[in-house]
């Protein structure tokens, strides 16, 4: 569905800049951006996936990954086609790194999904997830933007790569963030996703300095960004920049779209968590059919607040979300 689009000025003659997101591309006359999503029409800059609801359902909390924010709940969740970024090793890649028109063109409008997610009394909100919603702005906002009247949660799942003015735009209309950062290298975003390093830090310091709650993966590929040197400047950077609180998925790579490298080692899993032991209070392994590296831990007096398997959560903080023994405030989101 095609849809006006937000973000972009005059180029020269009939050409346009796309301002959306920190590749600015100047788009031609029925171009497309890098996104694959959005695209110059005679002038204007349009967006294509507008509608296009991809992979609704209803998804355990947990699932985003969020684990800080309404434990045990389920939320609506949505992607489009199209991405800012170029993984080859893209765990989504069928959704995010396909064309507008390799989908059939059926649309769920913001309004539809707002009655769906009415229908299930056990949803909390809705999640923008699968793909990048960066590249789905327009449906996103529209949607947030419903959602939130109607008293619900919104998330944006996402790899941080958006300008710094349509994110403070997004900032009344979004509750929770999941960030990837993929690396901490400028060497890693530049050859393996097409992008660059300082945005996606420059998103997770506007997202803190908004009091939004905020999490952060990491997905380890071997040979690529398990560098312990390079992980612990990582981690030294989020402690200081967002804090000790921030919450940590270390993920589980496994070979898909284009790559063949092999899955990450669960020893190397092993040894970032306790690495990061050291900088931050909330570590998580993902990926991983193992039991450690699962469950919420009181920072101050070590006992079990929040015990997961598969999904299946168990709660035994307090109603205002601090340690049921020592009353450390462990979530402001229950």
């Amino acid at each position: 569905m095609q849809y006006p689009a937000k973000y972009y000025e005059p180029y020269k003659g009939t050409k346009i800049s796309c301002v959306l997101c920190p590749h600015n591309c100047v788009l031609k006359e029925e171009e497309y951006g890098k996104c694959k999503a959005r695209k110059n029409e005679t002038g204007k800059l349009i967006s294509e996936v507008y509608g296009m609801a991809r992979g609704l359902s209803f998804d355990p909390i947990e699932k985003k990954p969020l684990y800080h924010f309404y434990p045990g709940s389920n939320i609506l969740s949505l992607g489009t086609p199209g991405c800012n970024m170029q993984c080859f090793f893209c765990q989504n890649w069928d959704l995010s790194q396909s064309g507008v028109t390799q989908f059939n063109e059926e649309t769920v409008n913001p309004t539809q999904l707002l009655a769906m997610g009415m229908k299930n009394p056990d949803n909390i909100g809705i999640a923008f997830t699968y793909s990048e919603p960066t590249i789905f702005y327009e449906y996103m906002y529209d949607t947030a933007v419903l959602f939130k009247e109607e008293g619900y949660k919104t998330c944006m799942i996402s790899n941080g790569y958006i300008n710094e003015k349509p994110l403070f735009d997004l900032m009344p209309f979004m509750d929770a963030f999941n960030i990837d950062l993929k690396a901490f290298t400028n060497s890693f975003y530049k050859e393996y996703t097409k992008s660059s390093l300082n945005p996606v830090l420059r998103s997770l310091k506007i997202i803190s300095s908004q009091s939004k709650h905020l999490e952060i993966s990491f997905l380890v590929i071997p040979g690529l960004n398990d560098n312990a040197e390079d992980f612990k400047e990582m981690l030294k950077w989020i402690s200081n920049e967002l804090g000790r609180n921030t919450v940590l998925h270390i993920n589980r790579y496994f070979p898909n779209y284009q790559s063949s490298i092999p899955p990450t080692p669960v020893e190397k899993l092993k040894e970032f968590l306790e690495l990061s032991k050291a900088k931050l209070n909330y570590v998580y392994l993902g990926n991983y059919s193992g039991k450690e590296g699962q469950n919420t831990y009181c920072p101050k007096c070590g006992s079990l607040q929040i015990e997961r398997e598969n999904y299946s959560t168990k709660v035994f903080l307090n109603k205002v979300g601090k340690c049921c023994n020592c009353g450390y405030e462990i979530l402001n989101k229950m």
